[in-house]
């Protein structure tokens, strides 16, 4: 695999790398963070290695990320090469409740700002940035369809979200004959697999691309934290941006034997994390940040690791969410049940969790 062996993204035309350049520490100058100098820097290269998909969002250091990123983009007139995507939905006037959320006031607020910034007259994938809860699916889907209609974005995505919301929009869409949500955006790795359940199997059926995001599980997967005492280790972690619970018993364990691996492959293990990403079924792309050219560098190494059956299987199972219900009933003694015990023979050999649906129609591009 190549960063120029571009994906269709859902059921569109769009074509994108199979990297997207994530920008979220763009334009800050702290700690972890990537200044002018350094952000531009990253956008050359990865436009140079062949990279074309770019996302951002409205909020990213108050805004500096799209800024950044419209004055690369008009500086160098690749508009037309490269797809942006940005979001909206984070509140960004304190005390103004319709200066945030999804309803249709503040998605034509967020997206005067987001063109402002990107210094262009349309933006390639608008998502939701995440579910508010409150705003109807129709009021989302309308608005989103009407920017569409009107030029201002050319297609529109959804993050972080439930599923069955994911699936009334879409379902809505299609009934109504309006602009169809063509990517979601979640997190995805080794230790966060839960969309497993739910999401991959939706997008699936519903013709809807994954980006994933935090494919390293912020940093964890890299191995970084391990490399001093536990104690230390467990600081940093937890000191880190978007963890949460991420330094628990399980993932210590998923991650000590996932680095021995990697060490065995000869390769580091934030390129064989973001690899096990990019073969799983359903995934059209993975969201890759990074502070310096060089960290870009080691991820756009990932496409050029391959794993051999053994070794996906080890990492399949290695990080393998537990069944729950109601999964967990759809076994042989189910299926036997509901084909009236004609599947026996079938589902003697299945597994009790049978394999995520293989792709329809977000294949690669030959």
């Amino acid at each position: 695999m190549n960063l120029t062996d571009y994906v269709t993204l859902g059921r569109t035309g769009l074509r994108v790398s199979p990297l997207c350049l994530g920008s979220m520490t763009f334009g800050n100058d702290g700690p972890g963070g990537a200044d002018t100098a350094a952000s531009t820097a990253i956008l050359r290269r990865f436009v140079e290695s062949g990279g074309n998909f770019i996302d951002t969002a409205d909020v990213y250091c108050n805004g500096r990320s799209e800024e950044i990123i419209g004055d690369f983009i008009a500086d160098t007139g690749l508009r037309d090469r490269v797809v942006i995507a940005t979001k909206f939905g984070f509140g960004t006037s304190p005390g103004n409740p319709n200066a945030g959320g999804n309803g249709r006031k503040n998605i034509y607020r967020a997206l005067t700002g987001s063109l402002r910034r990107l210094k262009t007259d349309y933006i390639d994938l608008y998502y939701l940035h995440a579910w508010d809860t409150v705003t109807p699916a129709e009021e989302v889907i309308s608005t989103l369809s009407n920017l569409v209609s009107a030029g201002h974005i050319r297609h529109f995505g959804i993050s972080d979200a439930p599923a069955w919301y994911i699936s009334r929009v879409q379902t809505l869409a299609e009934r109504e004959g309006l602009g169809h949500v063509c990517a979601i955006q979640h997190e995805y790795s080794l230790v966060e697999r839960t969309i497993e359940y739910e999401h991959i199997p939706a997008a699936q059926a519903l013709g809807i691309g994954l980006c994933a995001w935090g494919p390293l599980a912020g940093g964890l997967l890299s191995g970084k934290y391990f490399q001093s005492n536990e104690s230390a280790a467990a600081g940093r972690l937890r000191a880190a941006p978007q963890t949460w619970d991420r330094f628990s018993e399980r993932n210590i364990r998923i991650v000590e034997q996932f680095v021995a691996l990697a060490a065995t492959m000869g390769c580091a293990p934030a390129e064989l994390a973001l690899r096990w990403v990019l073969d799983r079924p359903g995934v059209t792309c993975a969201l890759v940040g990074s502070t310096n050219p060089a960290q870009l560098e080691q991820s756009m190494r990932s496409l050029s690791l391959s794993l051999t059956p053994s070794v996906r299987e080890t990492l399949d199972t290695l990080g393998q969410p537990e069944l729950v219900h109601p999964y967990k009933i759809f076994g042989p003694k189910m299926q036997f049940m509901l084909s009236s015990g004609t599947a026996r023979r079938a589902w003697q050999s299945a597994p009790v969790y049978p394999d995520i649906i293989l792709p329809q129609g977000n294949t690669k591009s030959p």
